[in-house]
């Protein structure tokens, strides 16, 4: 079946942190550069984090720069974003994507308390 599969996100204080995962099936991983996208409620979605095939390239938002860290596991086919220094304002949906796919995840919800 080809699906991504998002996981971890949660209720946290703000200042805190959280993992995501994303894990991949039916595809050719390796091959696909990967993303996070998020979507807070009344705004369009927005790109986070992107990492190359090989994870040798990454690119971040102006917002979550030196926050945020996105990384990838081929052998488990899993992309992550690990979050930290988490702000309100990062309360959203955050979504998988495939991007050679055009491939997207049902989506885990963040919420940061202040």
């Amino acid at each position: 079946q080809v699906q991504l599969v998002e996981s971890g996100g949660d209720l946290v204080q703000a200042g805190g942190s959280l993992r995501l995962s994303c894990a991949a099936s039916g595809i050719a991983f390796s091959f696909n550069p990967m993303a996070w996208y998020r979507q807070a409620p009344g705004k369009q979605r927005e790109l986070v984090a992107g990492i190359s095939r090989g994870g040798g390239s990454t690119n971040y938002a102006d917002s979550v720069k030196g926050r945020f860290t996105i990384s990838r596991d081929d052998a488990k086919n899993t992309v992550y974003l690990q979050m930290s220094s988490l702000k309100a304002e990062d309360t959203a949906v955050y979504y998988c994507n495939a991007v050679a796919r055009n491939l997207w995840g049902q989506g885990t919800q963040v919420t940061v308390s202040s």
